[in-house]
């Protein structure tokens, strides 16, 4: 056994002994990288950013270990986060952009280099500057305008999913319409933290659940990050295949570890995607595996063993039906809000949004919107795309553009179906014959259905 190998192996007992020591755990990962054990020190590297999200210093190595164990994409996501974050280590800035070097980003490269030399003009590096001295600094990629990741975190040791940590940028005012929708946000999320004392004198603790239905492509994940960029809060989404695992208890552990990250980083909004395939009905299971995730999901949810305060948890469904009714118990999700297709000046804005940059002439929004009542965003993002594609045949028999008008989309328009109709079909069945407690009254208001047409019980 070699003398550096003794070494890595009496740091493991000792971060074993002492798993809290981040400072021990950084050094053993600092060795591992040195000796090629790539796969392990990404392992520590993690845990050791788990408990420091910002560290620069542990960004940039994390990176390394990451390209070292051939994973080039995960290790280009943790180079954006450091780009992205303030306050970078220079350090950290020169070892990114060797780091892009690799990855043949030269742009990249030469912005952190440059980063770096702003931060401490020592670190000039002679070959760094041969390679990327030339490079125009405006040639960088800008920002995302959505949403900053901030960092990307590990749910476990042995290699588990990665969970991404945002910082969203966008806020309600980049949401056409919703106005109901939102205001239910701001009294159940928003207030609660930009008036905690007010709050907390009613008894009332700051967090919880809110679960939103409607049709699909209506803008229910936009809405949930539009909420935490409202409140500068930080951001995770969670979809299927961040939880559900083939071993039996795996499920289980990766729900808690999910939670246990978004703890750590309260203020955060907490985002779950078709949480019907979570929180689906136990009645209706025949698998008991199953039935052992969704107890999981409700004890966190209750913080059986720790607190949730400052933990804010939004859920997405298409399905409300299926969702289990203990899930919507005071204290979960125990606000339940219908996000429909948008209104007629959200559906102006989309189509403005997706016509933007493409040759028109003449383009009435007004009327297209009135016109697409039924259509959801993502309904309305094909409306534009099938109209360009038939436009783009015209241009390319005379070899030059041609205008969109607004009686190519209104041809478009008389040819497509919205989506919404097939949701808004089976939603209406449950709204007349199964509204217990009133929670379809919005579907019923939407579709323009009265009470008192229904038909008795």
């Amino acid at each position: 056994m070699s003398d550096n190998q003794a070494v890595i192996d009496a740091l493991k007992a000792a971060v074993e002994a002492a798993p809290g020591n981040q400072a021990l755990r950084a050094h053993l990962a600092g060795l591992l990288l040195e000796a090629g054990q790539f796969e392990d020190a990404v392992t520590h590297y993690r845990k050791a950013l788990d408990a420091a999200p910002a560290d620069s210093t542990l960004k940039a190595a994390l990176a390394e270990a990451y390209l070292g164990a051939g994973k080039s994409d995960v290790a280009r996501v943790v180079l954006d986060d450091l780009m992205r974050s303030s306050g970078a280590a220079p350090s950290a800035l020169l070892r990114a952009a060797r780091l892009y070097l690799r990855l043949e980003s030269l742009p990249e490269a030469a912005h952190a280099y440059h980063q770096a030399l702003v931060g401490d003009p020592s670190l000039t590096d002679s070959d760094l500057e041969d390679q990327v001295g030339n490079v125009p600094l405006e040639e960088h990629p800008p920002e995302k305008t959505e949403s900053q990741r901030l960092t990307v975190v590990s749910t476990e040791e042995d290699g588990g999913p990665l969970i991404e940590v945002e910082r969203p940028r966008i806020t309600f005012k980049d949401v056409g319409g919703m106005d109901a929708v939102k205001e239910e946000i701001r009294m159940k999320i928003i207030y609660p933290l930009s008036n905690p004392d007010l709050f907390r004198a009613y008894g009332k603790a700051i967090g919880g659940g809110i679960l939103m239905y409607g049709p699909p492509g209506c803008g229910k994940t936009y809405l949930a990050r539009a909420t935490a960029g409202e409140v500068q809060a930080n951001f995770i989404s969670i979809g299927l295949h961040d939880v559900l695992d083939m071993y039996i208890g795996q499920s289980e552990q990766n729900l808690h570890r999910i939670f246990e990250v978004a703890r750590r980083q309260t203020p955060c909004v907490l985002f779950f995607d078709e949480v019907d395939a979570l929180g689906a009905n136990r009645a209706d299971m025949r698998h008991n595996a199953m039935r052992q995730v969704i107890n999981q999901f409700l004890a966190e949810l209750d913080g059986v063993d720790t607190s949730n305060e400052g933990l804010l948890i939004l859920a997405a469904t298409n399905t409300p039906w299926y969702v289990d009714l203990a899930l919507r118990r005071p204290g979960r999700f125990d606000r339940v809000l219908f996000v429909p297709p948008p209104d007629t000046v959200a559906r102006e804005a989309i189509l403005r949004i997706h016509m933007a940059g493409k040759p028109v002439e003449r383009i009435d929004y007004g009327r297209l919107a009135r016109e697409t009542r039924e259509f959801s965003g993502a309904d309305l993002r094909g409306l534009v795309d099938r109209a360009v594609e038939r436009k783009l045949h015209e241009a390319m028999r005379s070899g030059k553009p041609v205008p969109l008008t607004t009686q190519d989309l209104l041809f478009t328009i008389k040819e497509t179906r919205p989506t919404t109709r097939e949701w808004f079909d089976s939603a209406r069945n449950y709204a007349v014959y199964a509204n217990e407690g009133g929670m379809y009254d919005d579907i019923l208001t939407y579709l323009k259905i009265r009470k008192n047409d229904l038909p008795q019980a």
